[in-house]
């Protein structure tokens, strides 16, 4: 039986911590619900996304005295649900409430392509890594399908296919033992998130009745459910190592998974209310969470205790990304800001 974390703030030192590094009161110019991270194709650097109510997607960079906008995005025409950044730094994706998912080119900024979907169905984006391309470099673009209840893969490599749909990935029902339903075609709930493995070879996406499902990438296969919510799942992640998933949900809780083996490894509590994202650490040993109780939390993983609890945005936060490249988290408020923090192990 799982353990549960109680997740009041530590009052001794901890062992990791969180220190503030910039603090952008109106990074848009309305709440912000998408963060990621993804390097420039160039210099390697760290390059911060953020996607807002505004309908638009902005680029950062960090400066001496702070974050430093380099480019905005524009194109959609209702606010900005989710991002992606391809391994490599070459693309650009993102997901709005218009039903449409664009993919830009980074280096030129130029529209790669703009995939319209029905509505509802464009929710939670992620590249699938291609293992041909030595670089990280990506021709798949994985969706949250949201009301087709699946993910939907799509080309989006440059050519007379960009922009089709590849295969599409069915969510399991919750109440099932096998996963989906008999005699009929109508399973799973709401897809809302999802998550690619650093390998590529695993896919897992999250629901709005609480299921999590794991898919084999190459195969397409539905290979099981991880069990445990029965609330809307907002957000999934893979540990670096692939070994790991964590999902954030509506009751309250971050899961930590055993991703092959299917078992619930810890049930981690704190937050006051829906927990609305999660992202670990380049080194696996840290976990941050952020909800709508406007407060972002640092999970020591292997202690598996609330290390560190931040309140410097003052609305919900709805997304936290740690930097692929550096040990930098960001996260993201409804108040309109974006915040970085310096990851201290």
């Amino acid at each position: 039986r799982a353990g549960v974390l109680l997740g009041h703030a530590v009052t001794s030192q901890p062992r990791m911590k969180l220190s503030p590094l910039a603090h952008i009161d109106k990074a848009h110019d309305d709440g912000v619900w998408a963060v990621c991270w993804s390097v420039d194709p160039e210099t390697g650097e760290g390059v911060l996304l953020t996607g807002s109510v505004d309908e638009g997607v902005r680029t950062w960079r960090s400066t001496d005295d702070g974050l430093e906008m380099t480019h905005s995005y524009i194109g959609h025409t209702l606010g900005v649900v989710s991002l992606a950044a391809s391994a490599d730094g070459c693309l650009v994706a993102s997901s709005a409430l218009d039903s449409h998912v664009r993919v830009w080119n980074a280096r030129t900024h130029e529209t790669r392509v703009v995939i319209a979907t029905p509505p509802g169905e464009n929710w939670h984006l992620g590249f699938i890594p291609d293992s041909t391309q030595g670089g990280g470099g990506s021709s798949l673009l994985a969706v949250a399908a949201g009301a087709a209840k699946a993910v939907k893969v799509y080309d989006v490599s440059e050519g007379d296919s960009c922009g089709a749909e590849k295969i599409t990935l069915k969510l399991p029902d919750a109440g099932t033992s096998s996963g989906f339903s008999s005699g009929s075609d109508v399973t799973g709930c709401f897809a809302m998130a999802l998550a690619v493995s650093n390998d590529g070879s695993r896919l897992v996406c999250g629901a709005a009745d609480g299921v999590v499902a794991v898919f084999d990438v190459g195969t397409g296969k539905f290979l099981h459910k991880l069990e445990g919510h029965n609330q809307c799942v907002r957000d999934v992640t893979f540990s670096p190592d692939g070994k790991t998933v964590f999902t954030a949900c509506d009751d309250g809780h971050v899961h930590v998974y055993d991703a092959h083996n299917r078992s619930l490894l810890e049930s981690l509590s704190g937050h006051e209310g829906w927990v609305l994202g999660v992202s670990a650490s380049r080194d696996g040993n840290a976990l941050a969470t952020c909800g709508a109780d406007a407060k972002v939390k640092l999970w020591d993983i292997r202690e598996r205790r609330c290390a560190q609890t931040s309140s410097s945005q003052k609305e919900a936060v709805w997304g936290v990304a740690f930097g692929g490249t550096s040990d930098v988290l960001a996260t993201v408020s409804d108040d309109k800001s974006v915040a970085t923090f310096q990851y201290v192990a």
